[in-house]
C-alpha cells in the first residue's frame, strides 16, 4: 500500500505545475444546447474549445445551458461572487447596469457593421466596461450576436406604424410597451414561455423577435405576417468574474480574451449567413414577408426611438443616452 502511494506521489511530481492547478470555470447562458437553434450555445461551445486548447487544458470551462444555474438575476449574483462566466441579456444587466439599455434604442443601428463598430470599440462601450467593473467587479468581455435584427410578426400586415393602431402586442419589458403605445397599439408584457399560447388564443396580436427565435418558438404556426423592420440589434453580454480573470497568469488572461473575440467573430459570421435562409424558411411555412421602404423605416424610427428614450430617461442619466446616440451615429456613418 505504501509502495502504491509512493508511485502515485512520484507520478504527480512529474506532472507540470499547471496541470495540478487547473482553473475550472462554470459558464451559464439561456436557451437550449443546440448550435443550430441557439447562437449563444454555438458561441459557448466555440469559446470553450478555444480556451481549453490555448491553455492546454489548464483552464477548463463547463457549460450550463438552459439557465441551469438559475434565472438572470441569480446568475448575475453568481458572476459577482464566484468563478463564473455568464452570457446575460439586457434583463440580466437591468438590476446592476441599466445604462446598457441605451444601446437598445429602437432603430439605433443601420447595419450589422455599424453595430459591430459600436460594440467593439466605441467610447460608450469603453465607459461601460470601466463602470461595470468598478460597480460590480464584473468584466465585460464581448457583446455576443445572438440572432440578427428583430422583426415584427402579426396576424395582419404591418408595413408602417399606422398598421399597429388598435392592436395588442407582446412586449418583453416596459420599454417595448412604450414603443408600441407610440405606434397606437397596446403593449402587454408576456414571458417568452407563454408567447406561443398568447398568440394562438389572441391574447396578443403579434410580437417582435429575430427570425431565429420566431423559428425556435414555432411562432410561424400562429402568426401570418413578418415585417423586417430591423427594430433592434439582437445581442447578449459575455461577463466574467473580474477577480477570477485577474488571478490567472497573463498568458491565460490573454487566451480567454482572444477566445472570446474569435468565438464572437465566428458567431457573427454564422448568424448573419443564416438570416436570409431563416426568412426563406418562414416564408415556406406560409408567412408573408414584407421589407419596409426607407420612408416607412423612417416613420418607425421617428415614433419608436423618442418613446423609448423618454422611458429610458427615468432609468439612467441623460449623459449615457447622449453618448450612445452620438457613438451610434458615428458607427452608422463609418459603416456606410
Amino acid at each position: 500500500m505504501k509502495r502504491f502511494a509512493l508511485i502515485i506521489l512520484m507520478l504527480l511530481l512529474t506532472l507540470p505545475a499547471s496541470a495540478l492547478a487547473a482553473t475550472s470555470i462554470k459558464m451559464s447562458y439561456n436557451g437550449p444546447p443546440s448550435g443550430d437553434d441557439n447562437a449563444v450555445h454555438a458561441f459557448a461551445t466555440t469559446f470553450k474549445s478555444l480556451v481549453e486548447t490555448a491553455t492546454h487544458g489548464d483552464v477548463q470551462v463547463t457549460l450550463f445551458p438552459n439557465s441551469q444555474l438559475g434565472n438572470e438575476e441569480q446568475r448575475m449574483e453568481q458572476t459577482m461572487t464566484g468563478a463564473v462566466i455568464n452570457v446575460a441579456s439586457y434583463g440580466g444587466l437591468q438590476t446592476v447596469f441599466p445604462e446598457m439599455f441605451a444601446t437598445n434604442i429602437p432603430f439605433l443601428f443601420d447595419s450589422y457593421k455599424a453595430a459591430h463598430l459600436f460594440f467593439d470599440n466605441s467610447e460608450f462601450m469603453n465607459k461601460s466596461r470601466k463602470t461595470l467593473r468598478e460597480r460590480t467587479g464584473i468584466e465585460l468581455l464581448e457583446v455576443v450576436e445572438e440572432g440578427g435584427f428583430l422583426a415584427f410578426t402579426g396576424n395582419k400586415p404591418i408595413h408602417s406604424p399606422a398598421d399597429f393602431k388598435g392592436l395588442t402586442y407582446r412586449a418583453m419589458d416596459t420599454s417595448q410597451v412604450a414603443m408600441y403605445e407610440a405606434f397606437g397599439a397596446a403593449g402587454t408584457p408576456i414571458p417568452w414561455t407563454e408567447v406561443y399560447l398568447a398568440l394562438k388564443t389572441g391574447v396578443a396580436d403579434g410580437q417582435m423577435n429575430p427570425p431565429t427565435y420566431i423559428i425556435m418558438g414555432s411562432l410561424y404556426e400562429v402568426q401570418k405576417y413578418l415585417c423586417l423592420a430591423n427594430v433592434q440589434y439582437s445581442d447578449q453580454f459575455l461577463l466574467m468574474n473580474g477577480e477570477t480573470l485577474d488571478a490567472m497568469p497573463a498568458a491565460q488572461q490573454q487566451a480567454v480574451r482572444q477566445a472570446a473575440r474569435e468565438a464572437n467573430a465566428k458567431t457573427r459570421e454564422f448568424v448573419e449567413s443564416q438570416v436570409d435562409q431563416r426568412v426563406e424558411f418562414l416564408a415556406s411555412k406560409g408567412m408573408v414577408v414584407y421589407q419596409p421602404t426607407p420612408a416607412q423605416l423612417a416613420e418607425f424610427k421617428a415614433l419608436g426611438s423618442p418613446s423609448y428614450v423618454n422611458w429610458l430617461k427615468e432609468q439612467v442619466a441623460q449623459e449615457w443616452i447622449d453618448l450612445a446616440l452620438a457613438e451610434a451615429k458615428k458607427a452608422n456613418d463609418e459603416a456606410k
